[in-house]
């Protein structure tokens, strides 16, 4: 990997951070504890005039109250909903120096231009740090990251840092990325005070080593699970059937809906992977990929005892025609036109995506499934579990030429302000205050009624910032779960709440070396899982021939595969 060639400015772009902005008016003290008493000296305080009792509850504001509220860091009106307070150090704003940074980030296909955005644009004249969004075509993203990252010329930002090979720490080694660790307290105060005011947030946000590479998207409060099993309500009604919960019910309700007319019963996958979700084969225990056993040790999910038994499911499934025939190559349009035909029962999918397709476009009600089980009073289980990490990460790399700028403009996403404008969009056209000072979609929101007819699913990506660093508010700010007469957040609510986790593997970082040879080893071990896997459910290979592949997985390095994990897992525990 090329090293930068501006690698010593971005080394001493830090040094002078570090001495300057944390310097004390006598620049002979070099105790610590003098130094911050100092940064507090030094921080503008920012105050303003309470205007809640204005904002509060008030149902049409006037053009002088929205522009107090859209066009000043004034929060007064906002409450707090959380069990640690979002903090609001404004003290950085506005930027006293004119800079521009260029942000890299890959695209969005919903949104063609970032630069026009509405929610970026206002955080620009609150923050008074322009930026300049740079995004490759949709599909190009890969291609465009390796020759930025090739031609050693890089931006101020990167969005989806993670991309480097090797990871962050990968980039950091390679002279691609700021360590950030020793400017974090004093250049970013909002978003140090939130991911230690949580142990959980705290410790998925740094390194084995300590280091603070980055700003990642973290939560409240940990997301309710997003993915699983739906059924249309009509299909319940036309078989006369219950909520199947174990397999052997689940082949009988596929197989009476197939028999009243859905000749495609389960839209059971795609070629982005989802064949392998965890939701009919963790009924086996055979995970998708890495999960923790009853030891709480490493273990592959495609080599576990009952995948054979998994495979024969599947493939008497398929050869009954109880999946959709293009579940090996449908693309997700594909699979969204097939959902709304009468082919289709169940989906394995989102509830907020399809709360769109189904109920808003198309008026389909539907409801959710637990994880299938295989015997009767067995607790329903996933893999999928939120560690409060959510939304993306930005890395500030050693080519930014103001990285106090950078992280100013990444810090006021953490904090009060931000968290209202990031996940709300604006105040008055977007959204309004409840009497608690909470904010909400009124019901001529243009997430809800946009001038251009877009639908919700594409609104919640316009008007406000769905995946990004920051402080997510998904139960409460996600059109899709909160729009009148959703239950898509009950439906992700019940799934978490009864469905057990604890095979769950958390967000663990590998080292250097070991990303590569674990990316080496788990595209492999990916590419066979997948060749075998499908060929044993549409019949070209039968069953016995899993015994094969577990033998070329051991060959390929499995056991090598799972070490690397475990001693990754190991570190994590010890931060």
């Amino acid at each position: 990997m090329a090293k930068f060639t501006k690698r010593f400015f971005g080394i001493f772009m830090v040094s002078v951070l570090v001495l300057g902005t944390a310097a004390c008016s006598s620049k002979n003290e070099t105790d610590e504890a003098g130094q911050k008493e100092e940064v507090a000296k030094v921080r503008k305080e920012v105050t303003f005039t309470d205007i809640s009792q204005n904002i509060r509850g008030n149902e049409t504001p006037t053009q002088e109250q929205q522009e107090e509220v859209n066009q000043t860091l004034n929060d007064t009106y906002l409450g707090d909903f959380f069990d640690e307070t979002i903090p609001n150090d404004y003290s950085a704003y506005p930027y006293e120096k004119d800079v521009t940074l260029d942000v890299w980030m890959p695209a969005i296909a919903e949104i063609p231009d970032m630069n026009n955005h509405a929610v970026q644009k206002q955080v620009e004249e609150l923050t008074g740090i322009k930026v300049n969004f740079i995004t490759p075509p949709v599909g190009q993203e890969a291609d465009a990251f390796t020759l930025m990252i090739s031609s050693g010329e890089l931006p101020d930002i990167i969005i989806n840092p993670e991309r480097y090979p090797g990871g962050l720490e990968a980039g950091l080694n390679d002279g691609a990325y700021l360590d950030l660790t020793e400017l974090m307290e004093t250049n970013a105060p909002n978003y140090s005070a939130w991911r230690n005011s949580d142990e959980t947030r705290r410790k998925t946000t740094v390194t084995d080593s300590g280091k603070l590479l980055g700003f990642y998207g973290i939560a409240p409060y940990s997301e309710w699970t997003w993915f699983g099993t739906l059924i249309k309500k009509e299909a319940l009604d036309k078989t006369g059937l219950e909520v199947p919960t174990t397999i052997n019910e689940w082949h009988n309700f596929l197989k009476k809906s197939k028999e009243v007319g859905y000749t495609e019963p389960l839209n059971y996958g795609s070629s982005y992977g989802q064949i392998f979700t965890g939701i009919i084969n963790g009924a086996y225990g055979v995970w998708d990929w890495t999960f923790l056993d009853e030891n709480g040790k490493v273990a592959w999910g495609p080599a576990q005892p009952k995948a054979k038994e998994y495979l024969t499911t599947m493939q008497q499934w398929n050869k009954e025609g109880l999946l959709n025939r293009d579940w090996a190559t449908a693309d997700f349009n594909q699979r969204m036109a097939s959902a709304i035909s009468d082919k289709t029962a169940i989906m394995m999918d989102s509830p907020d995506t399809m709360f769109s397709y189904w109920k808003q476009q198309n008026d389909i009600d539907f409801v959710g499934a637990l994880n299938p089980v295989l015997n009767k009073g067995d607790q329903s289980a996933t893999t999928y579990k939120n560690f409060k990490r959510t939304g993306t990460t930005a890395a500030i790399t050693t080519q930014c030429e103001d990285v106090e700028a950078a992280m100013a403009w990444l810090d006021f996403n953490y904090s009060k302000k931000g968290w209202e404008i990031l996940n709300y969009g604006e105040y008055g056209t977007v959204h309004l205050i409840d009497k608690n000072g909470k904010p909400y979609f009124h019901e001529d929101s243009y997430i809800y009624k946009d001038p251009e007819g877009q639908p919700v699913a594409t609104t919640l990506l316009k008007y406000r910032m769905h995946s990004w660093p920051s402080i997510r508010d998904e139960h409460n700010s996600n059109p899709l779960i909160v729009a009148k007469g959703s239950y898509s957040g009950d439906i992700r609510k019940e799934w978490t709440e009864k469905m057990d986790t604890s095979m769950a593997m958390p967000p663990i970082t590998f080292t250097q070396e070991e990303a590569s040879r674990e990316a080496e080893l788990g595209n492999q071990l990916s590419t066979l899982r997948g060749e075998y896997f499908a060929k044993i459910i549409m019949g070209e290979l039968p069953v016995d021939a899993y015994d094969k592949f577990l033998s070329d997985a051991e060959k390929m390095g499995l056991k090598e595969f799972l070490s690397i994990h475990q001693a990754a897992l190991d570190r994590y525990n010890q931060r």
